[in-house]
């Protein structure tokens, strides 16, 4: 059993070296290609393909939330179970389209936006690719062998990043967005096809399907509800105000996001499997539980509120003067995501142990809350709105921490206790931050200066407060090396 267990940790911590590998240069790369991107095009133009963006998202939970979660959360998943998945993916991508391709008119009639009815037919192309695409990502988890994500990715976004510069560079406007957003899919999606063992075979089963679909739908039902109501404040603000104010929300909220989604996922789709691998061993997945929330607490907390402090010369910088009305949203997106991690460990530690119906009881409590949040915030302005969002993730995390006390004796307050440290020390980093910003000097000297001082004080303040996320990097840096 302790070998076993070992042998786990050992595949986790190179996992968790090669996710955040692979998350840290696709988003790097798209980083710079959304640069590059945002000074060619119009906030207009991000508008139109963050509109889309809304009922793609929406739709992509249907086709591949629950599926793929199925297969890695199952301890047995043989070839059946594989392809049974990969062919049901398929066919439900295939009906969503439909509803997608119908449904178009209306959307570009609600958003009076005519081109929107073509660009989302394009862009619903996307969700066979992602059915297919997300029963590869299942088996690599599974396997965890999370070296070939690197790959597929880096090849996937350097081939979309030429297409989407080339396609603005030339004048294609929205559609050199639509354009890197397909490509990307496509070419990740045929790089796993060839350097994974895994492929399909002519094989279905009802009744595996039942089986797992019987895990699957809670798991689809609640990234449904959970997708839904994160996109309705888009919805709200697109059809509101208007798409240009929709493109301010979403490129401040695209910059802290950068952070979250490349070290959060890394951490989730790491420890994820490797929870469910124990899921019946309460004290271990606890343990796990709690090393995700202090090692992504201890990385994440820092960069954003950091972030926070210098969000004006961020997007002066980066973006140009053009895109500062974006400097509020994204300093609210950056302490709402501080809180939002710490919900997605719970949200983690209940699905890993295969209590999707947990999931769903608890979206279904949080919605109607999140609804009143943002309704009462719509006539008031989109700030109101980004303001709302993140009231309702601090009172969420209360909400999530709540079943983790009795599944894995692991309470809010022991949670609170476990990050406290870090969210102090992060606070008192980027007050100072904050401080040294108001100093008259140029602002391309200014900026690396307080990028300098701010990671330097956090570092020396968690080597003198003896944090131990910090010993655990390192030593797990060196077991790697080993």
């Amino acid at each position: 059993m302790n070998n076993n267990i070992g042998e786990i940790k050992k595949k986790a911590l190179f996992g968790m070296f090669w996710r955040f590998g692979e998350r840290i240069t696709a988003q790097a790369i798209s980083f710079i290609v959304s640069i590059v991107l945002a000074r060619i095009l119009l906030p207009e133009e991000y508008g139109i393909v963050a509109i889309v963006n809304i009922f793609i998202a929406i739709a992509n939970v249907l086709v591949t939330s629950g599926l793929g979660t199925s297969l890695i959360q199952k301890k047995e998943a043989d070839e059946l179970d594989f392809s049974t998945i990969f062919y049901a993916g398929i066919g439900f991508s295939l009906i969503m389209y439909g509803v997608v391709y119908i449904s178009a008119p209306w959307i570009a009639k609600t958003y009076e936006n005519e081109i929107l009815i073509i660009v989302l037919r394009v862009m619903g192309l996307r969700l066979p690719v992602a059915a297919i695409n997300s029963v590869q990502q299942a088996y690599v988890s599974r396997q965890m062998i999370f070296k070939k994500f690197f790959f597929s990715t880096l090849f996937g976004t350097l081939t979309s990043a030429a297409v989407g510069i080339t396609m603005a560079i030339k004048g294609f406007g929205v559609w050199a967005l639509v354009a890197q957003y397909m490509t990307n899919s496509c070419i990740d999606t045929i790089v796993l096809f060839f350097i994974i063992q895994w492929k399909p075979k002519l094989i279905f089963s009802f009744k595996r399907f039942r089986e797992l679909y019987s895990f699957g739908w809670r798991i689809v039902a609640t990234g449904l509800l959970g997708e839904f109501f994160n996109q309705l404040k888009s919805m709200l603000i697109g059809g509101r105000y208007s798409s240009t104010d929709l493109a301010y929300y979403n490129r401040g909220e695209s910059i802290p996001n950068l952070v979250t989604t490349n070290i959060n996922s890394t951490l989730e789709s790491v420890m994820f499997p490797a929870i469910a691998k124990v899921q019946d061993n309460k004290k271990q997945v606890k343990q796990a539980v709690r090393r995700m929330m202090k090692i992504s607490s201890f990385i994440i907390i820092p960069l954003l509120l950091g972030m926070a402090a210098v969000a004006e010369p961020i997007i002066k910088i980066l973006l140009t003067d053009k895109w500062l009305f974006s400097v509020p949203y994204l300093q609210i997106v950056c302490i709402q995501q501080c809180f939002a991690i710490l919900n997605a460990a719970n949200l983690q530690a209940i699905k890993a142990v295969g209590r999707s119906d947990i999931l769903l009881k608890l979206e279904l409590i949080k919605k109607p809350v999140f609804l009143v949040f943002i309704l009462v915030a719509l006539p008031i302005s989109p700030l109101a709105i980004a303001t709302a969002n993140a009231l309702y993730t601090i009172l969420a995390l209360l909400i999530n921490s709540f079943p983790n006390k009795k599944l894995l004796d692991y309470s809010f307050s022991e949670q609170l206790k476990d990050v406290s440290p870090y969210l102090l020390l992060a606070t008192s980093m980027a007050i100072l931050v904050y401080i040294i910003g108001n100093i008259k000097l140029n602002m391309v000297i200014l900026f690396p200066f307080q990028i300098f001082i701010g990671i330097g004080y956090y570092l020396i303040g968690a080597k003198l407060l003896k944090m131990d996320s910090l010993g655990y990097i390192f030593e797990s840096l060196k077991a790697i090396k080993r």
